[in-house]
């Protein structure tokens, strides 16, 4: 069985109309930088925007670049997916204000035959109710998420009270879908680190991993609150460890240590955590 491989903490935000700005994003802890579009960009800006995503994209990049399109509603959606669909280098499209199956196959006709991760960000009640038709919309479907700033808009919610429902509705149909377990939203009080801190530490208790940033202060704050303590990992390793003494004695079920039991399906997350913490030590030497 291959080993399990960590998956990305950390998404960074850049605005496409501020190319000045890329070199900075890729120096960056982010395990991945996401050429904006879409809300970062005023209208005026578009297609210098556009142009300047597909210029970084056809030369080598250090990191893997997703590219965050306008709404496939709108003219500039269908141009973003018109210039970009044959770009080199681009690991994934996001794809805002999802809302259908429709919307999803919108996007794979536009970029016709090629094999590019969609990552689709809902952003709106229609949208939740829909979280796991889209999740399983088309075999390209990389990840679902929530855009919680216009999700609040329409709710009409004003903390994060308001979407924890909707949180919890994208985590399992991630899950229902095969999917890996969905990143959370942007936090948008960039001097708020404490607050920050707290919110990735509730949204991690619901199931997310990682969390996109839409400045580089936030990165190690994100890092740091989904990486397992040293403390989780042993505790995940222990477990493996009974799991395959109970598999030995052909039992499907171990005791722990303090007579917490454990079983076969918890299998997956306890390797997860060992993968992520192996982060916070890296590479071995």
């Amino acid at each position: 069985m291959s080993p399990v491989v960590a998956p990305p903490l950390t998404w960074l935000y850049v605005p496409g109309d501020r190319p000045e700005r890329f070199a900075k994003a890729f120096a960056t802890e982010a395990d991945v930088v996401i050429v904006d579009l879409e809300d970062a960009v005023a209208p005026g800006h578009k297609d210098a925007a556009r142009q300047n995503a597909l210029t970084v994209l056809r030369g080598a990049t250090p990191k893997p670049v997703q590219v965050r399109i306008n709404d496939l509603r709108s003219s500039w959606g269908a141009a973003d997916l018109a210039r970009l669909r044959d770009a080199p280098n681009l690991v994934g499209l996001r794809i805002p204000k999802v809302e259908s199956t429709d919307d999803v196959r919108a996007v794979r006709t536009a970029i016709g035959s090629r094999t590019l991760p969609l990552h689709c960000l809902i952003e709106s009640a229609r949208g939740v109710e829909a979280a796991f038709e889209i999740a399983t919309a088309d075999p390209q479907i990389a990840s679902i998420g929530l855009g919680e700033a216009d999700l609040s808009s329409d709710l009409g919610v004003s903390d994060e009270d308001g979407v924890l429902w909707a949180r919890s509705r994208i985590v399992v149909a991630a899950r229902a879908a095969g999917l890996p377990a969905p990143a959370m939203s942007v936090y948008t009080k960039i001097d708020d680190l404490d607050g920050l801190a707290a919110s990735c530490r509730r949204g991690r208790a619901l199931g997310f991993i990682g969390r996109a940033a839409i400045h580089p202060r936030q990165l190690s704050v994100i890092a740091e609150c989904f990486t397992p303590t040293e403390e989780e990992a042993n505790a995940a390793r222990e477990l493996l460890d009974a799991l395959r003494n109970a598999n030995a004695a052909e039992d499907g079920v171990a005791v722990l240590p303090g007579g917490r039991f454990a079983d076969r399906a918890m299998i997956e997350g306890a390797e997860r955590v060992i993968a992520l913490a192996a982060r916070r030590r890296g590479p071995a030497s």
